[in-house]
Protein backbone atom coordinates (compact mmCIF):
# COMPACT_ATOMS: atom_id res chain seq x y z
CA UNK A 1 0.00 0.00 0.00
CA UNK A 2 1.41 3.33 -1.05
CA UNK A 3 0.13 6.43 0.72
CA UNK A 4 1.86 9.43 -0.81
CA UNK A 5 0.72 12.43 -2.72
CA UNK A 6 1.63 15.69 -4.33
CA UNK A 7 0.30 18.69 -2.43
CA UNK A 8 0.79 22.03 -4.21
CA UNK A 9 3.69 20.50 -6.09
CA UNK A 10 5.34 19.02 -3.00
CA UNK A 11 5.93 15.29 -2.56
CA UNK A 12 4.60 14.17 0.82
CA UNK A 13 6.68 11.37 2.38
CA UNK A 14 4.91 8.14 3.30
CA UNK A 15 5.95 8.46 6.96
CA UNK A 16 4.94 12.13 7.30
CA UNK A 17 1.89 12.97 9.41
CA UNK A 18 -1.11 15.00 8.28
CA UNK A 19 -2.85 17.59 10.42
CA UNK A 20 -5.93 15.34 10.68
CA UNK A 21 -3.73 12.71 12.35
CA UNK A 22 -2.13 14.97 14.95
CA UNK A 23 -5.28 16.50 16.40
CA UNK A 24 -6.67 13.39 18.12
CA UNK A 25 -6.69 13.49 21.96
CA UNK A 26 -3.99 11.39 23.60
CA UNK A 27 -5.15 8.57 25.90
CA UNK A 28 -4.53 8.92 29.64
CA UNK A 29 -1.43 7.05 30.84
CA UNK A 30 -1.78 5.35 34.22
CA UNK A 31 0.71 3.42 36.42
CA UNK A 32 0.31 -0.32 36.85
CA UNK A 33 2.03 -2.91 39.00
CA UNK A 34 4.83 -3.47 36.47
CA UNK A 35 4.79 -0.52 34.14
CA UNK A 36 2.23 1.78 32.58
CA UNK A 37 -0.87 1.42 30.45
CA UNK A 38 -3.70 3.43 28.97
CA UNK A 39 -6.74 3.97 31.16
CA UNK A 40 -8.94 2.56 28.40
CA UNK A 41 -6.35 0.16 26.96
CA UNK A 42 -7.35 -2.35 24.29
CA UNK A 43 -5.57 -5.38 22.82
CA UNK A 44 -4.41 -3.36 19.80
CA UNK A 45 -2.45 -0.90 21.95
CA UNK A 46 0.43 -3.38 22.42
CA UNK A 47 2.58 -5.30 19.98
CA UNK A 48 3.59 -8.97 20.22
CA UNK A 49 6.38 -8.05 22.66
CA UNK A 50 3.89 -6.36 24.97
CA UNK A 51 5.22 -2.88 24.21
CA UNK A 52 2.70 -0.06 24.58
CA UNK A 53 2.38 2.03 21.39
CA UNK A 54 1.10 5.56 20.92
CA UNK A 55 -2.33 5.74 19.35
CA UNK A 56 -2.21 7.45 16.00
CA UNK A 57 -5.22 7.82 13.69
CA UNK A 58 -4.50 7.01 10.04
CA UNK A 59 -6.08 9.54 7.69
CA UNK A 60 -3.35 10.34 5.13
CA UNK A 61 -4.25 12.98 2.58
CA UNK A 62 -6.65 14.79 4.89
CA UNK A 63 -5.67 18.24 6.11
CA UNK A 64 -2.18 19.65 5.69
CA UNK A 65 1.04 17.62 5.51
CA UNK A 66 3.18 17.91 8.65
CA UNK A 67 6.60 17.26 7.16
CA UNK A 68 8.44 17.43 10.49
CA UNK A 69 6.09 15.03 12.28
CA UNK A 70 6.56 11.29 11.78
CA UNK A 71 3.45 9.12 11.69
CA UNK A 72 4.04 6.35 14.24
CA UNK A 73 2.09 3.56 12.53
CA UNK A 74 3.51 4.16 9.04
CA UNK A 75 7.05 4.53 10.39
CA UNK A 76 6.66 1.24 12.22
CA UNK A 77 5.37 -0.51 9.10
CA UNK A 78 8.17 0.92 6.93
CA UNK A 79 10.86 -0.09 9.42
CA UNK A 80 9.51 -3.60 9.90
CA UNK A 81 9.18 -4.27 6.17
CA UNK A 82 12.14 -2.12 5.04
CA UNK A 83 9.98 0.15 2.89
CA UNK A 84 11.00 3.48 1.42
CA UNK A 85 10.23 6.31 3.84
CA UNK A 86 9.16 8.58 0.97
CA UNK A 87 7.01 6.48 -1.40
CA UNK A 88 6.15 3.50 0.80
CA UNK A 89 7.37 0.99 -1.78
CA UNK A 90 10.26 -1.46 -1.28
CA UNK A 91 13.57 0.17 -0.37
CA UNK A 92 16.46 -0.23 -2.81
CA UNK A 93 18.55 -3.38 -2.31
CA UNK A 94 21.63 -4.86 -3.92
CA UNK A 95 24.36 -7.32 -2.96
CA UNK A 96 25.73 -4.86 -0.37
CA UNK A 97 22.43 -4.40 1.42
CA UNK A 98 19.55 -1.97 1.87
CA UNK A 99 19.90 1.70 0.94
CA UNK A 100 19.75 4.41 3.62
CA UNK A 101 20.04 8.17 3.09
CA UNK A 102 21.58 9.88 6.11
CA UNK A 103 22.82 13.29 7.10
CA UNK A 104 26.59 13.06 6.72
CA UNK A 105 28.26 12.94 10.14
CA UNK A 106 31.32 10.89 9.23
CA UNK A 107 33.48 13.05 11.49
CA UNK A 108 31.58 11.83 14.55
CA UNK A 109 33.36 8.47 14.91
CA UNK A 110 35.48 6.00 12.92
CA UNK A 111 33.45 3.63 10.72
CA UNK A 112 30.39 5.90 10.86
CA UNK A 113 27.51 5.02 10.61
CA UNK A 114 28.22 1.48 11.87
CA UNK A 115 26.62 1.08 15.29
CA UNK A 116 24.20 3.94 14.75
CA UNK A 117 20.58 3.61 15.88
CA UNK A 118 18.11 5.12 13.41
CA UNK A 119 14.40 5.85 13.38
CA UNK A 120 14.39 6.93 9.73
CA UNK A 121 13.39 4.04 7.42
CA UNK A 122 15.45 3.22 4.32
CA UNK A 123 14.82 4.70 0.88
CA UNK A 124 14.54 3.72 -2.78
CA UNK A 125 16.90 5.09 -5.42
CA UNK A 126 14.35 7.31 -7.17
CA UNK A 127 13.21 8.92 -3.91
CA UNK A 128 16.83 9.42 -2.80
CA UNK A 129 17.51 11.41 -5.96
CA UNK A 130 14.33 13.44 -5.46
CA UNK A 131 15.06 14.08 -1.77
CA UNK A 132 18.58 15.27 -2.53
CA UNK A 133 17.07 18.00 -4.72
CA UNK A 134 14.23 19.19 -2.49
CA UNK A 135 15.07 18.47 1.17
CA UNK A 136 16.65 21.50 2.88
CA UNK A 137 18.29 19.41 5.64
CA UNK A 138 20.20 17.34 3.07
CA UNK A 139 21.77 20.42 1.49
CA UNK A 140 24.22 20.49 4.39
CA UNK A 141 25.55 17.11 3.32
CA UNK A 142 24.30 13.54 3.10
CA UNK A 143 25.54 10.05 2.41
CA UNK A 144 23.92 7.10 0.69
CA UNK A 145 24.77 4.05 2.76
CA UNK A 146 24.34 0.35 2.06
CA UNK A 147 23.56 -1.70 5.15
CA UNK A 148 23.90 -5.49 5.13
CA UNK A 149 22.72 -5.88 8.74
CA UNK A 150 20.08 -3.56 10.20
CA UNK A 151 18.58 -5.36 13.17
CA UNK A 152 15.55 -3.96 15.01
CA UNK A 153 16.91 -3.28 18.51
CA UNK A 154 14.16 -1.32 20.27
CA UNK A 155 11.90 1.70 20.18
CA UNK A 156 12.05 5.45 20.60
CA UNK A 157 9.39 6.80 22.90
CA UNK A 158 8.40 8.54 26.11
CA UNK A 159 9.49 6.82 29.33
CA UNK A 160 7.67 7.59 32.56
CA UNK A 161 9.35 7.58 35.96
CA UNK A 162 8.18 4.54 37.98
CA UNK A 163 8.10 6.62 41.19
CA UNK A 164 6.76 9.85 39.71
CA UNK A 165 4.39 9.04 36.83
CA UNK A 166 4.02 12.72 35.94
CA UNK A 167 7.71 12.89 34.98
CA UNK A 168 8.88 11.54 31.65
CA UNK A 169 11.76 11.66 29.18
CA UNK A 170 12.19 10.80 25.52
CA UNK A 171 14.81 8.36 24.32
CA UNK A 172 15.73 5.06 22.70
CA UNK A 173 14.86 1.98 24.73
CA UNK A 174 16.37 -1.31 23.60
CA UNK A 175 14.33 -4.47 24.05
CA UNK A 176 16.54 -5.43 27.01
CA UNK A 177 16.01 -2.08 28.79
CA UNK A 178 14.30 -2.44 32.18
CA UNK A 179 12.48 0.86 31.50
CA UNK A 180 10.57 -0.53 28.52
CA UNK A 181 7.40 -1.39 30.55
CA UNK A 182 7.22 2.31 31.50
CA UNK A 183 7.55 3.49 27.88
CA UNK A 184 5.02 4.59 25.29
CA UNK A 185 6.67 3.77 21.96
CA UNK A 186 6.43 6.10 18.96
CA UNK A 187 8.93 4.67 16.46
CA UNK A 188 10.93 1.50 15.83
CA UNK A 189 14.72 1.67 15.97
CA UNK A 190 17.14 -0.30 13.82
CA UNK A 191 20.88 -0.45 14.43
CA UNK A 192 22.97 -0.08 11.28
CA UNK A 193 25.70 -2.70 11.15
CA UNK A 194 28.01 -3.85 8.34
CA UNK A 195 27.73 -0.56 6.47
CA UNK A 196 29.26 0.72 3.24
CA UNK A 197 29.16 4.39 2.22
CA UNK A 198 28.07 4.26 -1.39
CA UNK A 199 27.96 7.91 -2.30
CA UNK A 200 28.52 11.19 -0.44
CA UNK A 201 26.39 14.08 -1.58
CA UNK A 202 26.02 17.87 -1.39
Amino acid sequence: MNITGNVIGRHVPYIASWSSETEAPKPKVIPRSRGIGFADETMTDRDTRGILWARTPSTPGHGKPMFAAVHSLRQRRAMRRLLCQVCGGPADRNANGVLWMLRDFRADWPDWPAGMGVTEPPICRACAEHSARVCPALRRGYALVRVADCTVIGVHGITYNPRHSEKSEAGIREFTDYRLPWTVAYTLVRELRDTTIEEPGA
